[in-house]
């Protein structure tokens, strides 16, 4: 993947995001990802697409003697994600990357965690992003994603179209009908479960967690 969609996509300039985000009952599910990776010392942890690093640097915070890895595309978001970590005085190792080619040795990470990444993403990417992530698991390894999943309702699948009016409805519609888990078991993934669901103003947001055998 050489190009990748913006993270507001078309609704507005990267430098909103933490604004928009809001939206999203951010802090709501951001606890929750935490709470199912529940770092412990000397784990390293990969969360990919970070974004402005408001994931990574909770993480640091709660277990500051893991090593956290935030890999995005976006330098401008990594800038603001450096910034963010430097306030906190959380130290996290920021890269510039993708989540379908992600460098990082194989079975080198603990927890892979990703959040808002895969609904931006086409069908195959979402597959070759989750076949990364496996990569770089080691046996045993977790993995915690939250991102929009199935839209149950049809309030939510109301909601859900602000989401698609930003990021298109060629990419978006596969999580709205519920197709993460079967591509998170695709990419070998065992014991797949969607352990949370998050009702917000843009769509239901879904915490699923895995682990690599």
């Amino acid at each position: 993947m050489t190009e990748f969609t913006p993270a507001l996509g078309r609704f507005a300039p990267t430098r909103f995001y933490d604004r928009v985000v809001t939206l999203t009952r951010e802090r709501l599910w951001r606890a929750l990802v935490a709470g199912h990776v529940a770092p412990r010392p000397d784990e390293v942890i990969l969360d990919v697409g970070c974004g402005t690093g408001s994931l990574a640097v909770v993480l640091g915070r709660m277990q500051p003697r893991a090593q956290v890895v935030g890999v995005d595309p976006d330098p401008e978001m990594l800038a603001v994600a450096r910034r963010k970590a430097e306030a906190a005085g959380v130290a996290v190792r920021w890269r510039v990357g993708l989540g379908d080619a992600l460098t990082e040795p194989p079975g080198s990470m603990h927890t892979v965690v990703s959040s808002l990444v895969l609904h931006q993403c086409p069908v195959a990417v979402k597959q070759a992003v989750l076949a990364s992530m496996f990569a770089v698991l080691r046996p045993g390894g977790r993995l915690v994603i939250a991102d929009y999943g199935w839209q149950r309702t049809r309030l939510m699948r109301l909601a859900f179209r602000t989401v698609q009016l930003a990021d298109g409805r060629a990419d978006t519609q596969p999580n709205a009908d519920g197709v993460l888990p079967e591509l998170i078991s695709g990419a070998g993934f065992h014991d797949v479960r969607e352990v949370e669901v998050v009702p917000t103003v843009t769509g239901s947001i879904s915490v699923y967690v895995a682990r690599r055998e």
